[in-house]
């Protein structure tokens, strides 16, 4: 990655409030980017949005993307360079609640983002996120490729198969004489401090060591694929960068998952929180009828490490570290954004990134 070519570019990003867009918001306007966010006030409270105050360094559009309307107004207005779309309904359990609000937001809500910049004349280069779960479940140990089917039994993974769709049809339907490059990324569990979500293992954790509570836990023999929260955002500014420069060799599906000892069972991820925070934290094994899930999911990055450069940096452990690091300087009550910053500037030191 190269800070220099985001710097003083206009980045358009919707899902900006939410966990990894904070993330990325922070990021950017760390590095010099004029960040255009247009996004639901945050999802959780609290948030890193939110108690980061990354508003008074950024543009900030409260919008809805199934509002095609003011998509294209915002898009208009500001003209961004580049767009990276995030704003999603992102969790499992929730879409079996609201499956119809789950494919208007993922499905519908991308159609609309790329309508929005479609004959625009100042977006040179689009990034759809989307997930690991898109993929049509296979049985056996190896990790999906980006040439494996699209699938998904549940509403979220079967939504965002959909939008993965959705962005290639726009890719071949209008895109094609329009000088926008059009590409989608698939990451699998991002973790890092600041994220609240429910029904995510680390928040879920926080909250319970936080407040001396019992801890539940759904499914501890589940593997997913862990990764730094930063590391899969690298991977996407890398890609933009080669999009920019070289639309035509790098206009596909990207995946960007953790090297294969950072898929662990979600027990491994328990006690090695459980250890790093005091040590006596009690967890159990939540009894209730659960919404079915995936036992296995891991990804198959070597596209992304031979035509991009791009690896990750950071050991599950040393992630885990800096979560619980973060967790407990925001529970101290130290200052979020400068916590998040020097987190940031430590990614970047890991990383070489100049």
């Amino acid at each position: 990655m190269n800070k220099s070519f985001w710097k003083n570019k206009t980045v358009f990003i919707t899902g900006h409030t939410g966990f990894k867009g904070s993330w990325l918001s922070i990021w950017l306007a760390k590095i010099g980017c004029n960040v255009i966010g247009y996004s639901l006030p945050s999802p959780t409270t609290p948030s890193l949005y939110q108690s980061s105050n990354i508003e008074d360094s950024i543009t900030n559009i409260e919008g809805d993307i199934r509002d095609l309307d003011t998509l294209k107004t915002s898009i208009a207005k500001y003209k961004p360079d580049i767009v990276l779309h995030m704003a999603a309904q992102a969790l499992v359990r929730e879409s079996y609640d609201n499956p119809i609000e789950t494919y208007m937001v993922n499905v519908i809500g991308t159609a609309n983002v790329l309508e929005a910049i479609r004959g625009s004349e100042s977006v040179k280069v689009f990034v759809g996120i989307t997930t690991d779960k898109c993929y049509k479940k296979q049985d056996g140990p190896w990790g999906y490729k980006e040439t494996d089917p699209l699938g998904g039994n549940d509403p979220y993974a079967s939504s965002k198969a959909g939008s993965e769709l959705v962005i290639h049809s726009y890719r071949k339907s209008f895109f094609q004489k329009q000088n926008t490059a059009i590409a989608s990324v698939r990451a699998g569990n991002v973790i890092g401090g600041g994220d609240w979500a429910k029904d995510r293992i680390i928040p879920d954790a926080m909250r319970a060591f936080q407040t001396n509570k019992m801890l539940h836990i759904r499914n501890p023999h589940a593997v997913r694929p862990w990764q730094f929260v930063m590391e899969p955002i690298r991977g996407y500014l890398m890609l933009a960068e080669k999009l920019w420069d070289n639309p035509a060799g790098y206009e596909d599906g990207w995946n960007f998952g953790p090297n294969e000892d950072s898929s662990k069972e979600v027990g491994y991820i328990v006690k090695f929180l459980v250890n790093k925070w005091d040590g006596s934290t009690n967890w159990k094994l939540d009894t209730l009828e659960n919404p079915p899930e995936d036992g296995f999911l891991r990804l198959d990055s070597s596209k992304a490490r031979w035509k991009l450069g791009w690896k990750p940096m950071i050991h599950l452990d040393e992630c885990l570290e800096w979560i619980v690091e973060w967790y407990q300087k925001q529970n101290n009550g130290e200052n979020i954004l400068e916590i998040t910053e020097n987190q940031l500037s430590r990614y970047e030191a890991i990383c070489k990134i100049q």
